[in-house]
C-alpha cells in the first residue's frame, strides 16, 4: 500500500495563470470562464487502473495526439523497458503518484435550465411547502415565467462548472421549449454549450415537459410547433418529451407517436420521461413506446441513433417473469433505462394521510439488478439539482455513485464497477456519446480521464481502490479532457 504520506499526482499549470474571472454573461465573449484548457498530456505515469487497482503494478499511458484526435496510443507497466526519465520530466507528462485513473464521468440526465431555483433569490418566494410533484410542476412553472437569458446562463454555468470539476466531460442537457420560455432555454444551452466545449461535450436535448396534446386552446399546437422548430436548431442533438403529463392514455399515446416520428424524421436521438407513478392497476406505457419504435421502424430508419427512457418507477412493482419479458420485447432496439435515484427518493411514495408515513415506498428503478440479471442497458443520473423536484443533493456522479451503494444494496466489488460504469461508460454508450460498458482501458480510447488521488484522504487515510473510491468519494481531482489537462481553480 502506498505511504500516506505520499504527494498528491503533479498537476501541470494551466496555460494562463492570471485570476480567473467570475462567469460573464456576455454571448460575444463564450469562453470567459473560471475554467481554463491546460497544457496537452501526452502521457501519464504510474498509475493504478480499474479492474487491476488490487495489484502492485502501477501503469503508464501514452497519448496520441495527431489529425484532432486524442487517444491512448499504448498501455505498459510502470518502470518497464520502455521508460524515459528523460521524458518522464517534460511539461507534457503527469505523474500520478499511483492514483485511480478512471474514464470521464457523464451526466446521461440533468436539467440545465430549471437547476438552483432554491439558490437564486429571485425565485426565493416560490419556496416548497407540499413537495409533492403538483407542488413542483406549479412552482417551477411559475419560476419560468420569470426567467431571463442572464439568469439561464448563471445558474445552468454553475451546473456546468461543478460538473465539470467533478470529472464530467459529457453530459445530456434537458432545455424546456413551450409557450412560456419559447426559445429562452434552449439559446441558453446552446450558448453554454459554446462556452464550454473545450472541458466538456453538452448534448443539448429540447424538452416538452408541458403537455402537447392536452389543455385547453391552442397551447398544445403551439407546443408541438415551437418543439419541431426548436429541433430543427444547429447544436440540438435530441429530442425529449414527457407522456405521462397528458390528460389521459390516448394523448399519452399520441404524445409518444410523435416524438417518435418527430425524432426520425430529424435523425435525433429521443429521450422519453417515462411511467413515473407506483400505481399497479395501470398498465406502463412503456409496452406502447416499444410497439410504436417497431411500428415507424427506428432500426431501418434511425440509423445509430439511441433511446433513453427514464424514470419508469412503475417498472419497479414488475416481477422477474416481467422483465424477462420486457427484455424479449425491446429486442435490438437500443433502448437504456435511466434510474433517477436524487429525485425519486425525493418524490416517490408519499404516504396518503390515514397512513400518517408509516409507508413511504420509493419507486426507483434498481439499475444493477437490470444490468447483471437481466442484461438490460441501464445508467443512473442526477436529474434535477436545487429545484422544487429534487432539493438536495449536488453536481457529482461519483457522490450520487456512492449513495447508491445504500439505495441499491450494492456493496461488493463487482457491484462497485457496475455503480462507475453506470456514471462513466454505461452513461456515455447510454446517451450516444460512447459505444462500450465496460472500465478497462484500452489502447484506442479517447483520452478522456478522472485521475482520483488515492494517496491522502481526510487526513491522510489512504484509499486504493474502485471500491473505496465509491463508498467515499475523493475530493481531489484532476481531469484530462481530450488529451488535456482542465485547470479547475
Amino acid at each position: 500500500m502506498s505511504n500516506i504520506h505520499s504527494p498528491p499526482p503533479t498537476i501541470p499549470p494551466p496555460q494562463n495563470n492570471t485570476a480567473n474571472p467570475p462567469p460573464s454573461d456576455n454571448p460575444k465573449d463564450p469562453h470567459e470562464t473560471r475554467l481554463s484548457r491546460g497544457r496537452k498530456i501526452t502521457q501519464i505515469l504510474n498509475v493504478k487502473l480499474p479492474c487491476q487497482e488490487d495489484t502492485d503494478t502501477t501503469w503508464d499511458i501514452a497519448i496520441s495526439n495527431t489529425n484532432d484526435t486524442n487517444t491512448i496510443a499504448s498501455i505498459k507497466p510502470h518502470n518497464s523497458p520502455h521508460h524515459d526519465p528523460v521524458s518522464s520530466s517534460s511539461p507534457q507528462t503527469l505523474h500520478g503518484n499511483k492514483g485511480l485513473l478512471l474514464p470521464s464521468l457523464c451526466h446521461p440526465h440533468i436539467h440545465l435550465d430549471k437547476c438552483f431555483l432554491l439558490s437564486a433569490p429571485q425565485y426565493a418566494d416560490l419556496a416548497i411547502q407540499s413537495g409533492d410533484f403538483a407542488e413542483a410542476l406549479s412552482l417551477t412553472s411559475s419560476a419560468k415565467a420569470r426567467f431571463t437569458a442572464p439568469d439561464i446562463r448563471r445558474r445552468g454555468g454553475w451546473l456546468v462548472e461543478e460538473s465539470i470539476a467533478a470529472g464530467v466531460t459529457c453530459m445530456r442537457a434537458f432545455v424546456e421549449v413551450d409557450p412560456t420560455v419559447r426559445f429562452q432555454c434552449l439559446e441558453a444551452g446552446l450558448w453554454l454549450r459554446e462556452r464550454y466545449r473545450d472541458a466538456c461535450d453538452i448534448q443539448i436535448c429540447v424538452f416538452a415537459q408541458e403537455a402537447v396534446f392536452s389543455g385547453e386552446g391552442e397551447g398544445a399546437a403551439e407546443g408541438r410547433k415551437l418543439m419541431e422548430e426548436a429541433v430543427r436548431r444547429d447544436g440540438v442533438d435530441v429530442i425529449g418529451s414527457t407522456p405521462y403529463v397528458e390528460a389521459d392514455e390516448g394523448r399519452m399515446r399520441a404524445n409518444v407517436d410523435w416524438a417518435v416520428e418527430t425524432a426520425i424524421r430529424y435523425g435525433k436521438h429521443l429521450d422519453l420521461h417515462l411511467d413515473y407513478h407506483l400505481d399497479g392497476g395501470k398498465e406502463p406505457l412503456v409496452y406502447y413506446v416499444i410497439e410504436a419504435l417497431k411500428e415507424m421502424g427506428w432500426m431501418e430508419k434511425a440509423g445509430r441513433k439511441t433511446i433513453v427512457l427514464g424514470h419508469c418507477s412503475r417498472l419497479t412493482l414488475f416481477t422477474s417473469d416481467q422483465w424477462y419479458d420486457l427484455k424479449d420485447r425491446i429486442g435490438d432496439l437500443p433502448i437504456s433505462f435511466v434510474g433517477l435515484p436524487t429525485s425519486d427518493l425525493f418524490m416517490m411514495g408519499r404516504p396518503s394521510e390515514p397512513k400518517e408515513g408509516s409507508e413511504r415506498v420509493r419507486g426507483t428503478l434498481q439499475i444493477p439488478q437490470l444490468i447483471e440479471e437481466y442484461r438490460l442497458q441501464g445508467t443512473f443520473g442526477v436529474n434535477n439539482v436545487g429545484n422544487a423536484f429534487t432539493p438536495h443533493g449536488n453536481c457529482d456522479p461519483l457522490s450520487l455513485a456512492s449513495m447508491c451503494v445504500g439505495v441499491y444494496q450494492a456493496g461488493t466489488k463487482r457491484d462497485a464497477e457496475v455503480l462507475y460504469e453506470c456514471i462513466s461508460t454505461r452513461a456515455k454508450a447510454a446517451i450516444g456519446c460512447g459505444n462500450r460498458n465496460a472500465l478497462k482501458a484500452e489502447e484506442g480510447d479517447e483520452a478522456d480521464f478522472v485521475l482520483l488521488n488515492t494517496n491522502t484522504h481526510q487526513g491522510g487515510r489512504p484509499k486504493g481502490t474502485l471500491q473505496e473510491m465509491i463508498y467515499g468519494p475523493p475530493r481531489e481531482r484532476s481531469i484530462i479532457r481530450r488529451g488535456h489537462f482542465v485547470h479547475v481553480p
